[in-house]
């Protein structure tokens, strides 16, 4: 057990950005309005998340596969988490979805039963496969769009 001095940090409300307020515990806690990104808590550029919903809308309108990405969190056991991600998406049963972790450097790949036949194991491993080069250099980004697109790829074959 460590000993020491307990530092607090008296955060002053007036300094607070609209629609944050201090709680009784003395934590921060902020809104913002629902469809729209908070610039200050996105940890990625705006051209960012473009590249990448470029990505997922091709991909998506290529396959016919709903693809959707997660990064965050994904608990203790990072594949649970990634089971229980997935059926809270839009369309599980036709979705895909890529679940990065990056605290945890974990990603995990899973898909709806309703794709099954589209998509399997191996593709799910090549997605993951496509993402760590980048993720190992530090671009989630271009990773999780490696991912979307290698996986697109492998979907529809070499005729498409």
């Amino acid at each position: 057990m460590a000993s020491g001095d307990v530092s607090i940090r008296r955060v002053s409300e007036e300094n607070l950005p609209v629609g944050h307020v201090v709680t009784a515990s003395g934590r921060v806690s902020g809104v913002h309005q629902v469809g729209t990104v908070n610039p200050d808590l996105s940890p990625f550029a705006t051209d960012e998340l473009i590249q990448l919903d470029e990505a997922l809308i091709e991909a998506t309108r290529r396959t016919r596969v709903r693809f959707n990405v997660l990064v965050g969190d994904l608990g203790a056991d990072p594949a649970a988490g990634a089971d229980a991600a997935l059926v809270a998406t839009p369309e599980a049963e036709h979705s895909v979805l890529i679940a990065v972790s990056p605290n945890q450097h974990a990603i995990e790949v899973r898909y709806g039963r309703g794709v099954a036949h589209k998509v399997d194991d191996r593709i799910a491993q090549l997605g993951i496969t496509a993402a760590t080069g980048s993720f190992r250099d530090g671009d989630l980004i271009d990773g999780l769009v490696a991912a979307v697109r290698v996986m697109s790829a492998a979907i529809t074959g070499p005729s498409s």
